[in-house]
């Protein structure tokens, strides 16, 4: 049996997002959950707000709210979680968002989700136009520095996944494919199943879930 750590810049137990990920996973698979911001209060996890210049990010806490916080702010707390489960005998350890981050220490396999998205993207897209939903409006230039590597063929809208409706999304959805996009990416990992039909059916366009790209990816290690 292997042991999958995971590891959520948000708050665990993630789960609006795990009944959907173990689907992809084989049955064996033992996942063992930590959070950047277990533990931490209501004042505290204000206090790692975005600052100018750093990146913004958002999750959802334990009690399904959400929340904006910058990346160097967790960047320690992201590595005491690695460390945790490794120590607790995780086979591997996988980091469920797609910012892009650093290189952390590790001694067992440390998978980013960010890079395996956009490298299984890259081999998808080809010379397609890809149209990037991201959740924040805050992150769309980060969205183009983050797929630059496409040579800027891609659009950019954003829909956060944490609020609820599909009204947003699929109005993103649309956007992008009146502005010539041939392929959807739903790049958070907040993003459901539901949330791909929808933009799916908005758009006319095939959808790429980071959750379901991560998941299926990571089972191949597991």
């Amino acid at each position: 049996m292997t042991v999958l750590g995971v590891v959520t810049i948000g708050q665990s137990p993630r789960s609006d997002m795990f009944p959907e990920l173990l689907q992809w996973l084989p049955s064996s698979v033992e996942v063992r959950e930590r959070g950047a911001l277990d533990s931490l209060s209501s004042a505290e996890i204000a206090a790692l707000a975005p600052v100018p210049g750093d990146e913004t990010l958002t999750t959802r806490l334990r009690d399904g709210s959400s929340v904006v916080i910058g990346r160097a702010g967790i960047l320690v707390r992201l590595q005491a979680a690695i460390d945790i489960l490794e120590a607790g005998g995780a086979d591997v350890v996988l980091l469920v968002c797609t910012g892009d981050f650093p290189q952390f220490r590790h001694s067992r396999p440390l998978l980013l989700a960010g890079p395996l998205l956009t490298a299984g993207l890259t081999g998808l897209a080809g010379d397609s136009l890809v149209g990037v939903v991201c959740p924040l409006a805050e992150q769309e230039q980060q969205s183009y520095e983050k797929f630059a590597h496409l040579d800027q063929k891609i659009k950019v809208a954003w829909a956060t996944p944490y609020q609820p409706g599909l009204a947003e999304l699929e109005s993103a959805a649309r956007q992008l494919a009146v502005k010539g996009a041939q392929l959807l990416v739903l790049d958070c990992m907040g993003y459901t199943q539901e949330h791909r039909a929808a933009a799916a059916a908005a758009s006319g366009l095939p959808v790429v879930l980071s959750r379901s790209a991560v998941a299926r990816l990571t089972a191949e290690l597991c």
